[in-house]
């Protein structure tokens, strides 16, 4: 399947915030609401249930032609042939998993500083989740880089820059003037009580910053 590579709304999964809906329900609706990219990021599942979800997910993101991401897991990827993997700086190596999964899948890889972000563009990711932007608790190591950092790397690197890390409604209005791709959130839709509301919001202001 081909897809549009739009990472504006990029939502990363952590069915443990889901406490209304089933993950793969919050997912549709977060999709209704203006979502471009899901990544299933399930840091505690075990393989057979991550498979499990990634299959869920994927029935979901395929009806409405948007691609998943699997987050490290290569073999969760190629078991569901879904569009590519997110790769960490401890992951593996961006030019291995290449290797592996062929020129045609997405790799994502997490920056934090601008070494980093250069190295990744330069073998090949095709786009850069950079962060944490701000203070989160959805992952309580990561460090917070500043958003002198984010302005540096979207101004250098010539692939998509998403901003990850603490982004709410009321956060992401300090991004204004970076002219970033897109940004990834993970409470602000997993939490919500109205999945496609939230998403539909965020859109919104992400349009208005970019528009200034």
């Amino acid at each position: 399947m081909k897809y549009d590579k739009n990472y504006e709304l990029y939502l990363v999964t952590d069915s443990s915030l889901c406490k209304k809906y089933p993950l793969a329900h919050v997912v549709e609706e977060a999709i209704q609401g203006g979502v471009t990219v899901v990544q299933l990021r399930e840091k505690t599942a075990d393989t057979r249930t991550f498979y499990q979800q990634a299959c869920q997910v994927k029935e979901v993101t395929d009806a409405y032609h948007i691609p998943l991401i699997i987050n490290d897991r290569l073999d969760i990827m190629q078991a569901v042939d879904a569009a590519g993997v997110h790769l960490g700086q401890s992951d593996m190596p961006l030019s291995v998993a290449r290797k592996i999964i062929g020129e045609e899948k997405i790799i994502g890889i997490s920056a934090s500083t601008e070494e980093e972000a250069q190295k990744a563009a330069e073998e090949g990711a095709d786009y850069l989740g950079v962060g944490a932007i701000f203070s989160t608790d959805t992952k309580k190591d990561a460090t917070v880089i500043s958003l002198h950092t984010l302005q540096q790397i979207k101004a250098n690197i010539e692939i998509p820059i998403v901003a990850i890390g603490g982004i709410h409604q009321d956060t992401l209005l300090k991004l204004k003037g970076i002219n970033i791709d897109g940004i990834a959130v993970v409470s602000e839709i997993m939490t919500a009580d109205k999945p496609k509301e939230a998403a539909r919001a965020l859109k919104h202001i992400f349009y208005s910053i970019k528009s200034i």
